[in-house]
């Protein structure tokens, strides 16, 4: 928390002074800051499962939790079945993400850009964005079947939308003057959105991609978990259904590396393309 605090100034004309004082919680470093989060949590989480507070089959122990992380690394690494998930899970990701950035970019081109997309295309996409969007996953995989396709279906659906609303908003990122300076000049429509909108609207658009990369991992490990197949999502429905808990949250512990990959390599590209933005930085950097 910061509070700002000035002296007012007195007839002898001296001017304000403003002082900015800091709180403590505000000065601790970011890795001692985290480093004690994951101490606490871990310290309450181990106390409650010894204490009995909560049933082992709801809340396994930190130890128990451990041991299945070492065992489905040690998986992953000696290419066990796992692996094998673990690759069909990353290829609905990808594959869901590009299609989810390819049609999000386009339907906001088109709602930013015509009046066509913002009073007719745009009202049926909040419409749809409004549904619980997991009721479509048996629509998915009645239409496209128990493979990968319906998985890749639910990603891109549910990471469209907010690529949609970014790249919208960000074709009115560029000041009224500007627009004015480029019509004066006589550049045409596509020019305009070529070497304007475009590159000011970037700050706008990676910002839906990177909450689109989160949705996509929703999507298709909702689809796995509810439409069977060979990723991730379907090993937690199997371990959940024999109420191995532990490896329950062992599996969403290593989807949670692959969505920060994602996200992470979308704030880097991000870094690379938009490297004028100083201001737009991932989890709060300093």
């Amino acid at each position: 928390m910061t509070d700002l605090n000035h002296s007012p100034s007195h007839d002898d004309g001296k001017d304000t002074v403003w002082v900015e004082h800091e709180a403590l919680i505000d000065r601790i470093p970011r890795g001692i800051a985290m480093a004690f989060l994951f101490v606490l949590v871990v310290g309450i989480w181990d106390i409650v499962t010894r204490m009995g507070l909560v049933s082992a089959i709801i809340l396994p122990t930190p130890a128990e939790t451990l041991s299945d992380i070492i065992f489905v690394g040690n998986n992953l690494v000696s290419g066990g079945y796992m692996l094998n998930a673990l690759r069909t899970t990353t290829l609905t990701v990808l594959y869901g993400f590009f299609i989810a950035i390819t049609i999000g970019f386009c339907l906001g081109v088109l709602v930013g850009e015509t009046k066509f997309g913002e009073r007719a295309v745009m009202p049926y996409l909040v419409a749809i964005d409004s549904m619980p969007k997991v009721a479509f996953a048996p629509l998915f995989i009645a239409w496209l079947g128990f493979d990968i396709s319906s998985k890749v279906a639910l990603a891109a659906f549910i990471a469209t939308f907010p690529i949609v609303v970014a790249t919208a908003a960000g074709l009115h990122a560029a000041s009224e003057n500007e627009r004015m300076l480029f019509k004066s000049i006589g550049a045409s429509r596509m020019q305009t959105l070529l070497r304007l909108k475009l590159p000011t609207g970037l700050p706008y658009i990676f910002t839906g991609l990177k909450i689109g990369s989160v949705g996509v991992m929703a999507g298709a490990i909702t689809g796995e978990f509810l439409g069977g197949g060979k990723g991730f999502g379907a090993l937690i429905r199997q371990s959940a259904s024999m109420l191995d808990t532990p490896r329950v949250f062992a599996l969403i512990l290593y989807l949670s590396i692959l969505g920060l990959l994602l996200y992470f390599a979308v704030v880097w590209t991000q870094r690379r393309f938009v490297f004028w933005n100083k201001s737009d930085r991932p989890l709060g950097a300093a």
